[in-house]
């Protein structure tokens, strides 16, 4: 089982961020924090008996612009649930992640930390509208060495207007001399609801800049196993993201979070003055079989793990055998893998068609 949860306080909100956060009611924090632990202490008693937690994942919103002492609580309520092998992983900005906050976090038992960067450009981080600045962000990143992290991730986004190769290969040198051992580099998305939707003009669509970036950070030592995410090392890759991608059951606590127990997708409430009200009630989706396996291909052809062939048909079988003479997919002990993770999408839908 793993465990996903959502702190969605912000100092400020990115111009192309679609995750549920507020910055404002910042004086609900102690309030939401109690809402969170209710629900986590529900979630795990009914889901989670006799059972260790494989991974654990603080994400947001900003899990550094809550104090560690208001954390004590919660990991109060995991002890059971955890032992040496759980990876924890918290995310983190540069500009609320002190030195103080990521030694605390540590003594909790916290083992990964993943900063979100972005750019170490200043004028980028300007029009992403970003809280930190590129000094700021590059302390964050050695303070958590020094404290002792040795899984440290460090997100990189590209395709904003302004990015060129040399730029971006700029901000992953920046990247690479610090102690960074997994790099995350992903795409800008225009989504809905965000500052950034229906203003194409930010985003460069550049197929060709993809290619070209991930042959870089390659160079550079670290291997691509999922479409944004790269490690220096197997012992560094998300296992918690591992565990998404193999469609592993996850509990989902906080405003804005999602879960996934036997074959169904539960939602907490978004709003964060109705999460804390009444943090046990859920939206409810079923997931029927094929739902699942879409989900499974998807997610399989988007990463190293690759997908069983007997989930396919028949019928699914054959195209997939036109796309191993196509040299777009291999099969290697009873699964089909894909060879361009950015074709992804492309190969899954047209084997499901």
């Amino acid at each position: 089982m793993l465990l996903y949860l959502h702190i969605p306080f912000c100092d400020s909100k990115c111009h192309y961020c679609a995750f549920n956060s507020y910055t404002t009611k910042f004086n609900l924090k102690k309030d939401y924090m109690k809402a969170l632990n209710k629900q986590l202490k529900h979630d795990l008693e009914k889901n989670c008996q006799n059972k260790k937690l494989e991974t654990i994942f603080f994400g947001g919103g900003t899990p550094s612009t809550i104090k560690p002492k208001d954390y004590e609580e919660t990991f109060k309520i995991l002890e059971n649930y955890i032992d040496e092998n759980t990876e924890i992983t918290t995310e983190s900005n540069p500009n609320s992640a002190t030195k103080e906050w990521q030694k605390e976090m540590k003594n909790f038992g916290v083992n990964r930390i993943s900063f979100g960067v972005q750019s170490f450009q200043e004028n980028k981080l300007k029009e992403l509208n970003r809280a930190h600045n590129a000094k700021s962000a590059i302390t964050a990143i050695q303070n958590a060495s020094c404290i002792g992290f040795d899984s440290i991730n460090c997100d990189i986004i590209y395709g904003f207007k302004t990015d060129t190769l040399n730029n971006i290969k700029e901000d992953l040198k920046q990247a690479f001399s610090l102690p960074v051992t997994h790099l995350s580099a992903y795409s800008l998305t225009l989504e809905e609801g965000t500052k950034f939707f229906n203003k194409s003009e930010v985003k460069i669509d550049d197929e060709e800049l993809s290619y070209k970036i991930f042959d870089f950070i390659e160079k550079n030592g670290f291997t691509q196993y999922e479409i944004s995410n790269f490690a220096k090392d197997k012992s560094f890759q998300s296992k918690h993201n591992f565990g998404y991608w193999e469609h592993k059951e996850y509990l989902g606590v906080g405003a804005g979070a999602v879960g996934y127990v036997n074959n169904r997708r539960y939602y907490p409430n978004k709003d964060l003055d109705e999460y804390i009200k009444n943090p046990t009630s859920y939206e409810i989706e079923d997931l029927s079989k094929e739902d699942i396996k879409v989900e499974k291909v998807l997610l399989g052809f988007r990463c190293i793990l690759g997908v069983s062939l007997s989930i396919f048909t028949a019928e699914e079988l054959k195209r997939v055998e036109h796309l191993i003479k196509e040299e777009k997919i291999y099969i290697k002990d009873k699964k089909v893998y894909n060879k361009n993770f950015l074709l992804a999408d492309e190969i899954a839908l047209y084997i499901l068609e």
